[in-house]
């Protein structure tokens, strides 16, 4: 094995990446099967079905990671317009009868071939890359607001309010690191935060989860049935938790239990210290690719390995915040743990990115 880790031959910080990385997909492939049997069993017939497609979705993600880590950086710069705009293309496909898949009122999938693809997942990289290049040049603040508005709205039409959150606050990250002003990125938040208030008043499906977020107990058997349940597995887990295969709320009490909720069966399992380790990891993790991206000189290169953390981070946050009820729920993944292959594909390409980058720093 450190024969196979030498022969990468990136750095010692790039190395502690790639092992943490591999550690929090087995810790996350192993709740997976844990959250995800119960529900594979009642709608399936066969407990390991989603296992199986998690495990599907995770090949094609180490194929992403190797790309990230053996294409050259400047591959994902040069080409990034072209992946830019392949984004938008199938954000719009969503809303093509036959092509664009529809669920619970929600257009977010396409079906390419019998394969479904949820295009956000891949704009978020494409975005990163594509700004890296362009903010690299020059930060004017009259395009930069029409694009990102833009594709604010096509994100918010399927509709997506958390992804449509998460790709506006990961835009204007990458326009502030890249030297935007300060001033610009104020007026953004004076546009936004209205529109979103707006935005959540006028739907009766928001609404109801911000009256949730705010009173737990309004609704307990409607919208506040999710955020009680994961209440309750976080309870139940005390402090060392109910141990691994122990936890009764992945027994279909919780809504997407296997996705956006896996953290409350991690935390009624593993209970506070373990939960506290795993974020420590994520910790570890997000520290060391900072450490590995400060240390390169290029600047779009540097940007986009900024902006693939800033998005790793958000995304975290969001997930984390909203299982311990610190926000209101988001839907948001949780990198590494949660099912979904459109995610983890492009999560692992953005870390292979990271990862990469210690080979130019490598003495």
């Amino acid at each position: 094995m450190k024969h196979v880790f030498n022969s990468l031959r990136l750095s010692k910080l790039s190395l502690a990446l790639l092992v943490i990385t591999l550690l929090l997909t087995c810790l996350g492939s192993i709740f997976v099967l844990e959250a995800s049997a119960a529900e594979s069993l009642s709608t399936f017939g066969n407990q390991y079905v989603l296992l199986k497609q998690h495990l599907i979705g995770l090949s094609l993600g180490f194929f992403g990671l190797g790309l990230g880590i053996f294409l050259p950086h400047k591959f994902w710069i040069n080409f990034s317009p072209i992946f830019f705009i392949l984004s938008l293309v199938l954000l719009i496909l969503v809303f093509i009868p036959g092509v664009g898949m529809e669920l619970n009122g929600a257009h977010r999938w396409i079906n390419i071939l019998g394969l479904t693809i949820q295009p956000v997942e891949f704009l978020k990289f494409s975005l990163c890359a594509f700004y890296a290049r362009w903010l690299s040049y020059h930060q004017r603040f009259g395009p930069f607001l029409f694009l990102t508005g833009a594709i604010g709205l096509l994100i918010l039409l399927q509709p997506d309010l958390g992804s449509t959150l998460l790709i506006i606050s990961l835009a204007t990250s990458l326009y502030f690191l890249a030297g935007g002003r300060l001033k610009n990125i104020l007026i953004t938040l004076a546009v936004v935060l209205p529109i979103a208030i707006a935005l959540i008043f006028t739907s009766s499906y928001r609404l109801n989860r911000l009256k949730t977020f705010l009173d737990p107990s309004s609704d307990p058997l409607g919208s506040s049935f999710q955020i009680r349940q994961i209440t309750l597995a976080l309870g139940r887990g005390g402090l060392v938790g109910q141990g691994l295969g122990n936890s009764s709320q992945k027994f279909a009490y919780i809504p997407e239990a296997s996705s956006d909720s896996i953290f409350a069966i991690v935390g009624e399992e593993l209970g506070f210290v373990g939960t506290s380790v795993i974020i420590m990891m994520f910790v570890g993790f997000l520290s060391l690719g900072f450490k590995i991206v400060g240390q390169v000189k290029d600047k779009d290169t540097q940007l986009l390995g900024l902006g693939c953390l800033v998005w790793i981070s958000l995304q975290t946050l969001f997930n984390l915040g909203a299982v311990a009820a610190l926000i209101p729920l988001t839907g948001m993944p949780l990198p590494f743990f949660s099912y979904g292959r459109s995610s983890q594909v492009m999560i692992f390409l953005a870390t292979g990115y990271i990862i990469g980058l210690g080979k130019q720093t490598n003495k």
